[in-house]
Formats: structure tokens, sequence, C-alpha cells
């Protein structure tokens, strides 16, 4: 584990949960003037790769644990989902199933984050924090549906505010608590990895960089959102993307990763990894009760808050631009929407009749109207993320 991120200051004053228990207090006190391996193994603490991969685990165990518990206090509170009329006879028959999983998939992330990362990581806590307003953003949505037995909760106004909120937060952190550098990194040209300003050909100063954080907080969130409409789709997806974006987090963190694939060096960012894999963990045991047939549905409190996690993480790590990639089911999924959507509209305007190219949207719909079987779309739409997280990792070397 030569070269890896370590504890850089050992001494901070917020040190907590298992990380503080095992490395600061246990092997600190007895590991190190020790002979016992035991004690002394308690080393591999202050390596992130080993508290990524357990939190990974915890997140997993604390999903399969609780997941059962969960959906029947769903369904006892009848916490049921809402389905659009206009959708197939196969969608109609889920009327009612329980809703808002996603409680169960931020539960799992907080509190194997809380209990395997550094707490003293400023940019942890914005991603926390953002996925946690972006969960409450899609809660809102969830509870209007589920008390007004309707498909639509929030208006779209009402949850963009929330949105751009959230962003402006996010910028407002990055300004005046980080120092955070506004150059842009884009994949494939190494000399946009030079965050040093004046060195950096590619800054752009906060003010436009507001922009760019609410075109990625807003794009990656409601892609996720719009995505989540098939059993296990949205769950196996993220999974995929968390997958690769743990991997990129973990290298742009690490210098000696860093400078090799002339990347932009974020160590402040190294907590981010346990983060990212406690998302890894969290969405794959979620799919265990979300594959088809689903016993619960993540909900827009799910969906939103897996969009904020992923554009939010991507901004703290200078990988916006390699989104597209990471997620790029995602980004079909959203891209269909708005080229139907726009097409609609513009048939409307110019012939007095809208007319679309997909026959539904998402594309997901499309293929369903096209009478092909959910858990086939699903796994076709598994292999094509696959292949995106594939090439998102590609790019790498590619400078």
């Amino acid at each position: 584990m030569a070269g890896e991120s370590k504890i850089q200051n050992p001494k901070s004053k917020i040190q907590l949960m298992l990380y503080y228990f095992l490395y600061q207090f246990i092997f600190k006190q007895y590991g190190a003037p020790s002979d016992s391996y035991i004690f002394k193994g308690l080393n591999v603490i202050q390596y992130v790769t080993f508290r990524t991969a357990w939190a990974t685990i915890t997140a997993l165990l604390i999903s399969l644990f609780f997941g059962g518990r969960v959906i029947k206090k769903l369904s006892a509170l009848k916490i049921g989902q809402e389905i659009r009329e206009e959708l197939s006879h196969e969608h109609q028959a889920k009327k009612g199933t329980p809703t808002m999983g996603g409680i169960l998939i931020l539960g799992a992330v907080f509190l194997s984050t809380i209990l395997w990362a550094r707490l003293d990581s400023l940019y942890l806590w914005l991603a926390l924090g953002a996925t946690t307003s972006f969960g409450i953003i899609g809660f809102l949505d969830d509870y209007i549906k589920i008390v007004k037995k309707r498909s639509l909760g929030l208006t779209g106004w009402q949850k963009i505010l929330g949105q751009l909120l959230t962003a402006l937060i996010v910028w407002g952190c990055l300004y005046w608590v980080a120092n955070y550098p506004w150059n842009v990194s884009i994949p494939f040209f190494k000399a946009t990895a030079i965050s040093n300003y004046p060195d950096s050909v590619t800054w752009i100063y906060s003010l436009p960089y507001l922009v760019f954080i609410v075109f990625v907080l807003l794009g990656s969130s409601n892609a996720v959102n719009l995505t989540d409409g098939m059993d296990g789709l949205a769950a196996s997806v993220t999974f995929i993307a968390m997958s690769a974006l743990t991997a990129l987090t973990y290298v742009a963190s690490d210098r000696r990763w860093a400078d090799y694939l002339d990347l932009t060096h974020k160590p402040e960012a190294a907590e981010l990894t346990v983060f990212c894999g406690a998302m890894v963990g969290a969405s794959l045991g979620f799919l265990w009760y979300n594959a088809p047939p689903a016993e619960v549905f993540m909900g827009d409190v799910g969906s939103l808050a897996i969009g904020g996690a992923l554009g939010t993480v991507a901004i703290l790590t200078k990988q916006e631009f390699l989104l597209p990639f990471i997620g790029g089911v995602f980004i079909i999924e959203a891209f269909s929407v708005m080229i139907q959507v726009g097409y609609f509209k513009y048939t409307k305007r110019s012939t007095g009749k809208g007319k679309r190219i997909f026959r539904q949207a998402p594309l997901h719909h499309h293929f369903q109207m096209l009478d092909w079987k959910e858990p086939k779309i699903v796994f076709r739409f598994v292999i094509i993320a696959i292949l995106f997280a594939l090439l998102s990792l590609s790019t790498l070397k590619l400078r």
C-alpha cells in the first residue's frame, strides 16, 4: 500500500467512530508498542482503500439486514407507488408497491460512511449534505404523491428551485470555505489538469463555475430520476456508475496516481472514496429487494439523492466531463425525454399536431412499448452501463 493516501493529521480534533476507535485509540495505544499481530494489524485502518472496502461491505449488510423491516414499515404506513395512467398494463400492476425505499439507501450510506471515514473532511460533509438535500426534495415529492394519491408530487419549478438552492450552497461552500480551484478539467487534454492560477488554461473563475455546478447537479439528479422506472434499473446502473466513480475518486486523491495519469490532484477528496464505496454497497443491497419483481421502489427520495451524490462527487474531484461516460445510461435516458418533448413542441408549433420520435419516453418505456420484457430491457441497459463505465476508466491514460 505504499504511496497510498494515509491519515494526514492523526491529532485532528474530529476523530470518531470505527476509524478513531480502531486506529487512533486501539492501534496507537496498544498496537504500535506491542508485538501482537492482532494489534499491529489495525494499522491498515489508516489506508483509505481498506476503509472504502469495509464501508462498501457495511452498507451492503445494513441494506440487507434492514431492507425487509423497512419494506414492512412502508407497507404498514400504506406508502404505495402511484402509477401514471399512460403507462403500460404491466406497470399498472405495480400500483401500491411500497415506495420511498431510497430511505434505506441513504441510511446505509450515512451510517457506513460515518463509521469508516475521517469526519474532518470538508468534501465528505459537502457530499453528505448535498445528498441529504436532494433526498429531502425527493422525500417531499414522494410524500405529496402518497398523501394526494396521484402520480405527480412537487411541480417542476418547485423541484428546480430546491435543486438550485442546493447547487448554490455547494458553490458557496467551495467559494468561502474550501480552497477550490475554478479550472475545468477536460478528459484527453492533460494541460487542463493544471489547477494553479494563472497557469491553468481552463480557469473560468467562480461565477461562471456556479453555472457549471448548477448544470451538473440538476442534470445528474434529474437524469437518475428519469431512469428510475423499471424494477432494478436505476439501482443496478447506480451500482456500476458508482463503482467507476469510486476508482476515479481514489486516483484523483492519491498524488502518485494523479501525477502518473495527469489528473488534477485532489488530496482533500480522499474520504469521498469511502462515501462512494458506501453508495456502491447500499445500491447493491437495495437491489436485493428491488430486483424484478420489485418488493420496493426507491422513489424520488432515492433517485434524486443518488443523482445529487454523483454530481457532487464529480464536481469535488474535477470529473464533471467524465459523467457522460460514468453514467452514460442516465444521460441517454435524460436526452430521450428532452428529444421527445422538444420534437413534440416543435411539430405542434409548426404543423399544429405534435409528433413523437419514441413511442414513449424515457427510453426504457419505448422498448417496453415494443413488447420487450422488463428483465430484458434492464439487463441490456446494465450491459450498456458496464460499457460506459469501462470507457470512463479507459480515459485515465488517454491524455
